[in-house]
Formats: structure tokens, C-alpha cells, sequence
């Protein structure tokens, strides 16, 4: 059984989002062409370019791990116990209208645990890293990397949420718990796709959902918001990237939030 380099999975991760980030600033608000898959949701070539870029990179590092991308799916590797999660492009809707809150995810996975991630927002010059036990960074253009911490307010009065896609939160029956949640907070924010959770890495916003997405979507957040000192899980508590719906928080106001979606 082999195990993992934590540090330099942490930086592959990097690494790969910061390949992503490059090959999606290509085109960005560019006029390209957008093609709609038969789930409905959008694909452009910089969602092709990115994926490209990042196993280019994760390939040169790892090349025994499994990878499975949302855009070309899983890849088998030789070592059964290490899989990349990847997403070359969250928000490509917004990216394809000229929006900034898109960019890759990137997540290792190890003995089905998420072990190190990784996400850019290349619109606003940021990236985020993470690998077990290491901490969470952020880099912001050429500053230095500062490490991140979430929020310590404890009265959810005080607090900020942050919501992910309101079509699947606002749905029934999900609709009149969020609603009241929402109403409970001293405001409520929606940003969108992967920096609606950035709000809460950086101390913006106290708890972050999201619901109907794919693993993809939230691998990497889970390793990034626990390193920072939060705290993931899903909508029923439990720390898995793989349910379709998520709760990411301070961790103070976690159980608060958890007890209002039940």
C-alpha cells in the first residue's frame, strides 16, 4: 500500500490549477463558441483545454494515480488507491458572459478520502491549495501566500451565508428551509459556483450550501474548508464529497445550519 507525498500533492494541485487557470485566461471573454451536453449543461474549449492542462500536469507528477474529470470522465491508473477529482472549469456559464467567480477544481483522493485540493479564481488573480495536516493558503496576483482561516462569529444572527445554485436550494423541498435559514442570518449572499465557498475560506461568510452537483464540484472544497478550520459535510452530517449536496462552515455555526435543513 503506497502512500502519499501530502506536500507534494498539495502542490500538484496547485500547480494544476494554476496550468487551468492559464488555459482558460486564453479565451476568456472571447466570444467562444459554447455547445450545450446532453445533461443541459454548457462546455466550452476552454473547459477541454483546461482538463487537458491539468492532467498534463497531475500526469507528469503522479502517473500511476487514477483521474476522473468532468469532462472526459475516469481514466484507471495503476495505483488503485490514489484518483484525481477534477472539474478544469466550475461556472462555465458565467465565464462564457464574461462573469468572475469561475475557475478549476482540483482534488486528490486516497483510500476514498480527499487528501489535498486545489481551486483558482484566474478572473480575480486568486488561488487556493490545501493537503492534510498542512493548512490552507491563498495567493492573490503576486502577493505573498497568506493562510486562511475561517470566521470565528458564534450567533448566527451575526453571521453570513452564502448560497450556492438557488434553482436547486429554492426547490422544494429544500425551498422554505433555506428560506428561514436565509431570514436568520444578518444577510445572505450568492455568488455562485466555487467562490460562493471562497466566502467562507477567507472569513466572508460563516457557512456556505450548495445542492444538485457532482463530485467534482465540491472534492476539493472539502480539504480546502477543513484545513482553513471549518467544517464539511453533507446536508445529513456526514463528511462525504460524494452525495450530491453540502454544507461548508466555520464550524461553530455547522450543527445551527445542519438542524435548520433537516
Amino acid at each position: 500500500m503506497r502512500e502519499i507525498d501530502l506536500q507534494e500533492a498539495g502542490a500538484t494541485a496547485r500547480a494544476a490549477v494554476e496550468a487551468a487557470a492559464a488555459a482558460s485566461l486564453v479565451h476568456f471573454r472571447r466570444g467562444v463558441r459554447v455547445e450545450t451536453k446532453p445533461d443541459r449543461t454548457l462546455v466550452t474549449a476552454a473547459d477541454r483545454d483546461a482538463e487537458a492542462a491539468i492532467f498534463g500536469v497531475i500526469r507528469a507528477r503522479f502517473p500511476d494515480h487514477a483521474l476522473l474529470g468532468e469532462e472526459t470522465g475516469a481514466h484507471e491508473g495503476a495505483d488503485a488507491e490514489a484518483r484525481w477529482i477534477v472539474d478544469p472549469l466550475d461556472g462555465t456559464r458565467g465565464f462564457t458572459r464574461g462573469g468572475s467567480f469561475w475557475g478549476p477544481l482540483v482534488a486528490l483522493e486516497h483510500r476514498g478520502v480527499v487528501v489535498a485540493g486545489a481551486m483558482a479564481l484566474p478572473a480575480l488573480g486568486e488561488t487556493y491549495w490545501a493537503a492534510r495536516g498542512l493548512g490552507a493558503f491563498r495567493r492573490v496576483g503576486e502577493e505573498p501566500p497568506e493562510r486562511l482561516a475561517v470566521s470565528g462569529i458564534t450567533d448566527l444572527a451575526d453571521a453570513t451565508l452564502s448560497l450556492g445554485e438557488p434553482r436547486c436550494l429554492l426547490a422544494p423541498p429544500l425551498g422554505e428551509r433555506v428560506t428561514r435559514l436565509a431570514l436568520s442570518a444578518a444577510q445572505a449572499r450568492c455568488y455562485g459556483d466555487l467562490a460562493g465557498c471562497a466566502l467562507v475560506l477567507t472569513g466572508r461568510a460563516e457557512a456556505w450550501i450548495e445542492a444538485g452537483v457532482q463530485i467534482w464540484d465540491i472534492a476539493a472544497l472539502a480539504v480546502l474548508v477543513e484545513e482553513a478550520g471549518g467544517r464539511f459535510t453533507d446536508f445529513e452530517g456526514r463528511p462525504t464529497v460524494a452525495s450530491g449536496h453540502c454544507v461548508a462552515s466555520n464550524g461553530i455555526l455547522h450543527e445551527r445550519v445542519l438542524a435548520a435543513l433537516a
